[in-house]
């Protein structure tokens, strides 16, 4: 008779688990093809028990593909039953609301087996460049032209691959050979995440992961709930308004504490948009999840019992709980500022704890490049397809400044240039801080950057812009004032809009600059030392130092003298 490990044992194999799908992440991180695995780590991965109840997350990912994520194994085992599951199986999908929220991410599932007896799953979920349709942007008027829709079905059967889904794969997308490629690499992650588990199953002796699930689920249970029943048992309400496609859209947002459990309520927030950048529930839920989440029990592994106590609601058919067929292509940019809603209200239940507002979406952009068509092209031009990720300023701490051109609240990483002028013809002419973007206050925001992108030559190319906070910037938090709004026009200043497709002809620039984090605090307690030293950095202006943080002008002297003679403060 097989002993019931001890406590210590069951925290050794959690500790172990985590590290399993962290090892899975970068096996993905390493094996993808696309840029935005490789660089900007737009991912996720994860392991799950027998009923299809996440264990354990890899700490490199986003939350919007972990948090949703969470929910999507339990669509699997729905959709193709546990008798239809075989050794050497692997799912596919990119349903929008059985996945992660629109066509562009794949999830892949794998059911894990030990001496033939299914004991867990593995899933990992990936964004991917181009799914075909009108391509990664807002102008679809429905999901239907937002590119391949793959039904929960699988990839492998067996151990042998679905030969004919892999040629209608390939027949519908831009890209046919990076997509395919990351298809296996998530393939591969889930492998390697299934071997170490079976090491570590073999190591300590288990048939199942039944004991060491509930170990983990009760545990994890029990830490978040008691940091529930310590808030204020109260509820606030708070709203976030942004631009929108064509028309701004407002988050409404009621948080209400309840002992065993924090309910987010979006009742009264905009309707769905005609174009792209409607959100499903499952995405909405992961956001707001992990603003409560980070705000209260940030230390305490996500897995599904960590996360069942924020619940989530909202109106079917709002621009956060979008129903089939809305377009749901950019549901980031709304799930993005989710997180800043919530925070809205919440610090009035718990004052001193949540950041100001900050840039919220990622500001990221698409090149579709072709040969040049209003001359003859060179023989080199090509078509290529590159999408960059890009960040705004986050929004300032209660007794911290908000990070430079950082994702918040997802998370990803910034691209470095040379990866993006790898992935295609396109050249990256600017790229740097954006000074006096950050919002003043006795902690000032997160900076934004300048990018101004090209393309070499002998080629045009279509821009899909995917901005917001160009007439909403990020609002400051008691007392502290916004950061700098988005600004995207030709380099010649012709005006361009924050959202869509559009044209550059040859030999044109676009030119970008995003936003600033907002402040927190008045600017006028702000600690002089910290505004001298912001002045040096170049992260503001001398005028900016003396108008707003009050530096006398002798004092500006002395640090531009330093600056000068290459002396710190």
């Amino acid at each position: 008779m097989t002993q019931t490990p001890s406590n210590v044992a069951y925290q050794v194999m959690w500790n172990r688990l985590i590290s399993v799908v962290e090892e899975q992440a970068q096996a993905l991180v390493r094996t993808a093809f696309s840029t935005s695995v490789r660089e900007a780590g737009d991912l996720s991965a994860g392991v799950y028990d027998w009923h299809g109840n996440m264990l354990a997350q890899a700490v490199t990912g986003t939350p919007g593909h972990v948090n949703a994520m969470a929910d999507a194994v339990a669509h699997f085992i729905r959709r193709i039953g546990r008798d239809a599951m075989a050794e050497g199986d692997v799912y596919i999908t990119n349903d929008p609301w059985e996945g992660t929220g629109h066509l562009h991410d794949i999830t892949m599932v794998t059911p894990s087996f030990r001496n033939g007896t299914l004991v867990g799953f593995f899933a990992c979920t990936a964004h991917i460049v181009d799914i075909g349709g009108r391509g990664f942007g807002a102008d679809a008027n429905s999901v239907y032209e937002e590119g391949l829709y793959i039904p929960i079905i699988k990839f492998a059967d067996a151990g042998k691959v679905d030969a004919t889904l892999v040629r209608m794969i390939r027949g519908n997308v831009r890209e046919p050979d990076q997509l395919i490629g990351d298809i296996y690499a998530l393939t591969t992650c889930n492998e390697i995440g299934h071997r170490r588990l079976i090491e570590m199953m073999d190591e300590f002796d288990l048939d199942d992961l039944e004991g060491i699930a509930g170990f983990i689920l009760e545990n994890s249970r029990r830490a978040t709930l008691d940091r529930i029943a310590a808030l204020p048992q109260s509820e606030a309400e708070g709203s976030l308004t942004v631009d929108g496609f064509d028309t701004p859209i407002t988050l409404r947002v009621k948080v209400s504490v309840r002992g065993d459990h924090i309910l987010t309520d979006f009742a009264g927030t905009s309707g769905l948009d005609k174009k792209g950048i409607n959100c499903p529930l499952v995405y909405t839920k992961a956001y707001a999840c992990y603003a409560l989440k980070v705000a209260i029990a940030p230390e305490i592994p996500n897995n599904a019992a960590s996360l069942e106590p924020f619940r989530v609601t909202a109106p079917e058919n709002t621009i956060v709980h979008a129903l089939h067929p809305a377009p749901v292509a950019l549901r980031h940019i709304v799930g993005h500022f989710v997180p800043d809603a919530v925070f809205n209200a919440f610090d009035q239940i718990v004052p001193g704890l949540v950041p100001a507002e900050g840039a919220g979406c990622l500001c990221n952009f698409q090149v579709s490049l072709r040969p040049r068509t209003d001359a003859t092209a060179p023989e080199h031009a090509r078509r290529s397809e590159v999408l960059t990720f890009n960040s705004g300023g986050s929004g300032a701490r209660p007794d911290v400044d908000g990070l430079n051109a950082t994702a918040f609240p997802s998370g990803v990483m910034t691209m470095p240039i040379e990866a993006t002028e790898h992935a295609g013809p396109v050249i990256i002419w600017r790229k740097e801080l954006r000074p006096d973007s950050g919002g003043a206050g006795q902690m000032r925001g997160g900076l934004g950057q300048y990018m101004e992108v090209g393309a070499m030559e002998g080629h045009e190319f279509d821009i899909q812009a995917m901005f917001d906070r160009v007439d909403h910037p990020a609002q400051g938090r008691r007392g502290g004032l916004a950061g700098a709004p988005t600004t995207i026009a030709r380099g010649d200043g012709t005006p361009m809009r924050g959202k869509g497709k559009q044209f550059v002809p040859h030999g044109a620039t676009v030119q970008m600059a995003f936003p600033g984090g907002a402040g927190y605090g008045p600017p006028k307690e702000r600690d002089k030392s910290l505004a001298k030293r912001d002045l040096m950095l170049g992260y503001i202006s001398p005028k900016t130092a003396h108008e707003t943080y009050g530096l006398s002008e002798e004092e500006i002297a002395e640090v531009e003298e330093r600056i000068r003679r290459g002396q710190p403060l």
